[in-house]
């Protein structure tokens, strides 16, 4: 049974081999869809401000999917790192906890609402109401910022117990 189990771990190669195959195709369209707005803007005059306003937004939009590729990838390294064995990564993604894992998620899920947000600010034409959208994206930033500073509150009393025990 021991064995059984302690090979059932690498089942997570299969969300390891998803992620990346996600993260990857997310990275190639939009370096494709930033390499069409790129050329469709060197063919329009930026005179007019409609045309400086649209290319702002498809950047916003193009660093939003860069963002979710990027977490996607994060997905990928951290469940490698977490079920299989470690990797030849820089500091900042190593993952060595399920919590460090939740944490970068949380981190890149916050930054890819305000981004999204930013995207529906910029192109708000004026007539619909970006405040309950706006109130909606706050929520979940806030519940997810609880969550994460309940998970670290938690961890910090078991460490402040276990401390003390030992004394």
């Amino acid at each position: 049974m021991r064995t059984i189990l302690s090979l059932s771990r690498y089942v997570a190669v299969l969300g390891v081999i998803s992620s990346l195959l996600l993260s990857m195709m997310l990275f190639i369209l939009a370096t494709i869809q930033a390499g069409l707005t790129i050329s469709e803007i060197m063919t329009v005059i930026l005179s007019d401000e409609k045309s400086a306003k649209s290319f702002a937004i498809s950047g916003i939009i193009l660093a939003d999917m860069f963002l979710i590729a990027a977490g996607l990838y994060i997905v990928a390294t951290g469940l490698y790192e977490l079920f299989i064995g470690d990797l030849d990564l820089p500091s900042g993604l190593v993952v060595k906890s399920l919590d460090d894992l939740k944490d970068r998620i949380i981190s890149i899920v916050v930054v890819v609402l305000i981004v999204t947000f930013l995207a529906e600010a910029t192109s708000w034409d004026g007539t619909t109401n970006l405040l309950p959208y706006g109130i909606g994206v706050s929520a979940v930033i806030l519940a997810m910022a609880a969550f994460s500073f309940m998970i670290k509150k938690s961890k910090n009393i078991e460490a402040t117990i276990e401390a003390t025990k030992s004394l």
